[in-house]
């Protein structure tokens, strides 16, 4: 379950960390060398109503260490209870650790993006910021993988002397590897989703004006239209109700 010291708030029935960026990365911080393996999972609206009516899906955030808002909907609900979070989002949190990284330590290691995305990834941070230490990249292969080379991959990241891997696949896939592999690991696993593109250029982000009024998924969607349009215009409408509906009920109790 999440740690004993990080309150929670659900929505639609996923706990939701109270945390602010600088909390969120604090706590990576903290947990770094304990040798205890422990998975964070980011959540935006688009992927709670992914996962919310799978069972196993919806379940695997009980175990998680933290999760954290990225949805701008997600932390206003916090802040409608008069909780002290606010939005914590995948590439702003991965930009954070990495820019504390030289003073902190922190080793980290890279899963995921398509082929060469993690080695130039490992590139444009060690250029941000001087001295960050990248200890590995991994970029799984397409489609079913065995056994062994499940293992040989854990292994690699095991044996890294990394504190944080940075898992960069598609939600839910990222969480449900996170959630199968973090007990035989030492390290915090992140799932950072579309960070590796970000970070890379491969996807341009939103401009800060419209980050700051919770309109980057207004951006992303005029990039990607005939990908996204469920996202953003299915998925994201119905959060809206079904949240809206939650709290109604919330005042009734």
């Amino acid at each position: 379950m999440t740690d004993k010291d990080i309150a929670t708030y659900r929505v639609i029935g996923v706990p939701i960390s109270v945390v602010t960026p600088q909390i969120a990365v604090e706590k990576i911080e903290a947990w770094a060398g304990d040798a205890h393996g422990r998975f964070v999972c980011i959540r935006d609206v688009a992927s709670m109503m992914a996962i919310v009516d799978d069972p196993v899906l919806r379940s695997l955030h009980e175990d998680a260490a933290m999760v954290t808002p990225d949805g701008t909907p997600i932390a206003w609900i916090g802040h409608l209870r008069g909780l002290p979070v606010k939005r914590t989002c995948g590439p702003d949190l991965m930009d954070d650790v990495m820019r504390r990284s030289p003073e902190s330590g922190l080793q980290h290691f890279l899963y995921g993006g398509k082929p060469g995305v993690a080695d130039q990834l490992a590139d444009v941070f060690r250029k941000r910021y001087p001295g960050v230490q990248i200890a590995g990249t991994i970029c799984p292969p397409f489609g079913t993988v065995s056994p062994d080379e499940e293992n040989e991959m854990l292994e690699t990241i095991r044996s890294s002397g990394a504190d944080v891997v940075w898992v960069g696949l598609s939600s839910p896939k990222q969480d449900a590897w996170m959630w199968r592999h973090y007990q035989k690991l030492p390290q915090t696993l992140i799932g950072v989703g579309a960070a590796f593109d970000f970070h890379t250029g491969a996807v341009q982000r939103a401009p800060m004006w419209m980050r700051k009024r919770g309109l980057e998924w207004a951006h992303r969607f005029m990039q990607e239209p005939r990908r996204l349009w469920r996202r953003y215009l299915v998925l994201a409408p119905s959060f809206v109700v079904r949240a809206a509906i939650d709290e109604f009920r919330r005042t009734l109790r």
